[in-house]
């Protein structure tokens, strides 16, 4: 048996989030449970559910902390800069470069099977790193870099390149392996994708009226 750590009260939650991310990356986020969580927190098998009614709850525990590590992530390589276009550019570089240091925090983000409706925090934290996107799109607007009106098909665009390049690379389908060769391929496609974003607007779907 694994010797139990010591802790105190107020760090449980961090220490079961640590456990559980542990666990993820051995068997993925959809096999685990609260028991084996708790043996490789060292704490008792009823100790999670002091912070988390099931699996589920610390599933979105888990991922509304990869979004809120991914807002930042966003933010702060897209204020390293100044400029609406060069802005967009980094907070894609941003969003990869966290899904390659955060592969766990990812998968549960991303591929849990959970419903991310349920857990306001998780939902709500979403939503946050979304926004950061949004932003970027509508800056680059604003200063001319992209067609002004509907802003929701550009955000969509840019967070499926950026979402596509990160399930390629963290699944091993790119034909480079290096964090550093993914990163600039980010930076080719964030380039093509201005353009693309610039000359097919007006071919973007509607939103349906219902």
């Amino acid at each position: 048996m694994n010797k139990r750590r010591p802790y105190h009260h107020r760090n449980l939650k961090q220490a079961l989030l640590e456990a559980s991310l542990e666990l993820i990356r051995e068997i993925g986020p959809g096999a685990f449970t609260l028991r084996e969580v708790a043996r490789r927190a060292g704490v008792s098998h009823n100790a999670p559910y002091r912070h988390f009614r099931n699996k589920e709850a610390l599933l979105a525990a888990v991922a509304a902390e990869g979004f809120e590590r991914l807002t930042k992530a966003m933010t702060q390589a897209a204020e390293s800069t100044t400029g609406a276009l060069d802005r967009l550019r980094l907070s894609g570089r941003g969003y990869v470069k966290f899904a390659l240091s955060h592969p766990q925090h990812f998968a549960v983000m991303f591929d849990a099977p959970w419903r991310f409706g349920s857990y306001p925090e998780a939902r709500a934290a979403g939503e946050r790193a979304f926004g950061t996107l949004v932003r970027c799109i509508k800056e680059c607007q604003a200063e001319g870099y992209l067609p002004k009106g509907n802003w929701k098909p550009l955000a969509l665009f840019a967070w499926a390149m950026v979402h596509g390049i990160s399930k390629l690379a963290l699944s091993g389908r790119l034909p480079f392996s290096e964090a550093a060769q993914v990163l600039q391929f980010t930076d080719l496609a964030t380039a093509a994708l201005k353009v693309g974003m610039a000359n097919m607007a007006d071919s973007f779907p509607r939103e349906s009226a219902g």
